[in-house]
């Protein structure tokens, strides 16, 4: 399906034109019938050269502006039509600089009423003045609704311009603008509204106004579907809303996928003189703003209330009161910083000049894949770890920062192995655990959940003398665990004892119980001389040791595999593994 909006002035017989390509009439309205002029939205199609046209025909009358724009805003392609015998008109202008601000650069112009006027001058007047605009190079067709004449050139035009239409974004989160909510007796609250990007099927859960509910039912032209995919108009039957709290302007969406914001950073083409007051159009939402010039083409606009926006939305700027278009728009950055100093917009200004993928990361230094995606902006590095994203400037201050503090943890605890992961995540004001451990680099390592700087194996002159000491006595007596009283008399406390561990000085069977750090080693050697089986005792003798040594080392060797315990709590060595 295609999506065409048609626009042009009240008087060139526009929706004449889609009763005639169509066969319906698309003023739905008593009121628009009586006086023979559109005054909201009309919905018509057709098919086109074997594709299905769908027409959103738009009021002309200035006084209806509005609802015109709420009906080109999502549509991707126009018919614009004009007049022969009435040629280019101030409406007519108004509806090309919406058009042109939106971006539309897919149209056909219907030269309409030739069966009145001689089409030539008309056709030579839009020529020239849609040269300036998106919709430079459009095909114009003269055209009768009456006599029929040139429908059939019109309608070869509109199959040409569907066939130059973009392929839609089918992957894109969902946002469907709706353009009108309504009751039906037995179904609930429906909305309306043109699919330009993503999909949307029955059982969906999508968010409206503030709330999450279920899509129960689905129509696209009048006709029940499962599905539908970018570009349609379709009908939406939501469970757990009410009619009234959904209205024209409001926005399905994919939940969680888009952010709602009141303050956005945009381009405009109006220049830094535009009127601090103006109404922003995007989709079929109308929302006062206060415009705040940042620079000669950005501007920060502060919305009267929230809209799901991301960069690279086109939107425009309205001035109501003088029935113009005061600014094409594209939103650069939906989520922007505030500004609070002397001289922050003009700084602000600068920075969006040269606003993109990198420049957004740089600003936010962390931040994670899906939420720059949320906000449109491009991913433009590869995620540190899991779906985080750190710019490269910043990741290189973390990680000195990093090495600073484990530094300055060894010099004020020099017995402890290094800082907590933890503690390092708080002092550089980090989002994720992980991304401190992505951070390290030589000699800086992660062990037993602390950064420990593997460079740094000297202890502490006294804590070292007080090891010699020990290991002297070891040398000696190697299974002769020192008792609580040695230990004391060397200050070699349960925080002296896990330090020297680390380092590989000792190696504590328990809290109180320390060996010589090659212990298993060497009790391995003199168990596999003892005769096989054999007992605790006759391990206890053989190794020149107490119970209080003895029963904790066999128990780690049995945990090793380096012994096997037999059922009359015999043990054995086992053969040595090729």
């Amino acid at each position: 399906m295609h999506v065409i909006a048609t626009a042009g002035h009240v008087d060139h017989g526009k929706s004449t034109l889609v009763r005639a390509l169509t066969g319906t009439d698309p003023d739905r309205w008593a009121e628009e019938q009586r006086r023979g002029m559109t005054i909201d939205l009309g919905f018509a199609w057709a098919d086109i050269g074997g594709e299905t046209v769908a027409f959103v025909d738009v009021p002309g009358h200035e006084r209806f502006v509005p609802n015109m724009l709420a009906g080109v805003g999502p549509v991707p392609a126009a018919l614009l039509v004009v007049a022969a015998d009435g040629g280019w008109m101030p409406q007519t202008a108004e509806h090309v600089a919406a058009l042109d601000a939106l971006g539309v650069a897919h149209a056909v112009v219907a030269v309409t009423r030739i069966d009145l006027a001689d089409p030539a001058a008309a056709v030579a007047e839009v020529t020239d003045r849609l040269a300036s605009t998106s919709l430079s190079g459009a095909r114009c067709v003269p055209v009768s609704a009456v006599t029929g004449a040139g429908l059939d050139d019109l309608r070869h035009g509109l199959r040409q311009l569907t066939a130059a239409l973009p392929a839609p974004d089918l992957d894109a989160p969902l946002r469907l603008w709706v353009d009108r909510s309504f009751t039906v007796r037995g179904a609930g609250t429906v909305v309306t509204g043109t699919l330009a990007a993503g999909r949307i099927g029955t059982g969906d859960e999508v968010e409206v106004a503030g709330r999450r509910v279920t899509v129960r039912r689905l129509e696209s032209l009048g006709e029940r579907v499962e599905s539908a995919g970018a570009v349609s108009r379709v009908a939406v039957n939501l469970r757990g809303v009410e009619p009234s709290d959904v209205r024209r302007g409001d926005a399905l969406l994919r939940p969680g996928a888009w952010p709602q914001t009141v303050t956005v950073d945009v381009r405009v083409t109006g220049g830094p003189d535009l009127p601090a007051r103006l109404m922003l159009h995007i989709g079929s939402a109308a929302v006062p703003v206060r415009v705040r010039p940042l620079g000669a083409t950005t501007a920060r606009l502060a919305l009267r209330r929230p809209l799901p926006l991301r960069a690279g939305d086109r939107a425009l700027l309205r001035e109501p009161s003088r029935h113009q278009v005061a600014s094409a728009v594209t939103v650069l950055d939906p989520d922007p910083p505030p500004l609070t100093r002397r001289g922050a917009g003009s700084a602000r200004g600068r920075d969006l000049e040269r606003l993109d993928g990198p420049g957004e990361l740089r600003r936010r230094r962390v931040a994670r894949v899906a939420e720059l995606r949320r906000l449109g902006v491009e991913v433009p590095v590869e995620p540190l770890v899991g779906d985080w994203l750190v710019d490269p400037g910043h990741a290189q201050t973390l990680q000195a920062q990093i090495t600073a503090a484990v530094a300055e943890h060894a010099r004020v605890r020099p017995l402890e192995a290094g800082p907590s992961v933890e503690s390092v995540r708080r002092a550089l004001e980090l989002p994720d655990a992980a991304l401190v451990a992505a951070l390290l680099a030589p000699p800086l390592q992660m062990r037993s959940g602390r950064v420990v700087d593997t460079s740094r194996s000297t202890l502490p002159a006294e804590l070292a003398a007080a090891l010699e000491t020990l290991a002297a006595d070891f040398r000696e007596a190697p299974f002769a665990a020192p008792d609580a009283d040695r230990l004391a008399a060397l200050r070699l406390g349960p925080r002296e004892l896990a330090a020297a561990e680390r380092a590989g000085a000792v190696m504590r069977l328990t809290e109180v119980v320390v060996l010589p750090p090659d212990a298993v080693e060497r009790a391995t050697d003199t168990l596999r001389r003892l005769p096989q089986p054999f007992t605790a005792a006759e391990a206890r003798t053989a190794l020149a040791t107490t119970r209080r040594v003895a029963l904790p080392l066999l128990e780690l060797l049995d945990r090793r595999g380096v012994t096997l315990r037999l059922p009359d709590d015999r043990r054995t060595v086992r053969a040595t593994q090729g």
